[in-house]
């Protein structure tokens, strides 16, 4: 589930909305009001139950071999997203719905910070909204890896840590860190 030409992309639950009027979103970072969406290459972000945590990971011409075979893998494409085992019944049962929007209004966040397209006017979507189907299929059908591990805080700690680009979604809503065994 992408964009077309001239297109953006809006993922929502919500299977409802009409028309898309900038606000400050709670969880932003950012104090002005927009409309949020996303381009081709940053939808598969999106592919999962709003408030589920993941980490995210994909080389780019910068990543070492070292960090790509350790944090992606050797021969397992050039993206991986990570979840927690708790979240996965939500993947599995959860109704995505696509908005696709125009890409006229939206321009992206900043020029370094390409994570997200953002309108400052009302948008009103190109037609309803479309069922994005089976999570894990389009995984699986766009060749991104998805993990499922117990704790996502060792791996996001291996990500950041690397030469791999990153994104981490919801990451509050993950379980606690582990434990570190005192020396």
């Amino acid at each position: 589930m992408r964009p077309g030409p001239g297109e953006v992309m809006h993922f929502s639950e919500d299977p409802t909305i009409e028309r898309f009027v900038p606000h400050v979103a709670a969880t932003s970072a950012q104090t002005e009001p927009y409309v949020w969406a996303v381009d081709h290459a940053r939808c598969p972000d999106y592919w999962f139950p709003r408030q589920c945590p993941r980490g995210m990971a994909w080389a780019v011409p910068t990543t070492t071999h070292a960090d790509r075979e350790r944090i992606i893998g050797a021969g397992s494409g050039a993206r991986v997203h990570a979840i927690e085992y708790g979240w996965l019944p939500a993947i599995q049962a959860v109704r995505l719905y696509a908005y696709r929007l125009p890409a006229a209004p939206f321009q992206h966040i900043s020029p370094t910070d390409r994570y997200a397209m953002v309108a400052t006017e009302p948008v009103t979507p190109l037609g309803p909204a479309e069922p994005v189907g089976d999570l894990l299929a389009l995984h699986e059908e766009a060749g991104i890896q998805l993990r499922v591990l117990d704790n996502l805080w060792p791996f996001w700690d291996e990500v950041i840590a690397s030469t791999v680009a990153f994104s981490g979604i919801r990451l509050r809503n993950a379980r606690p860190r582990p434990l570190r065994p005192s020396a």
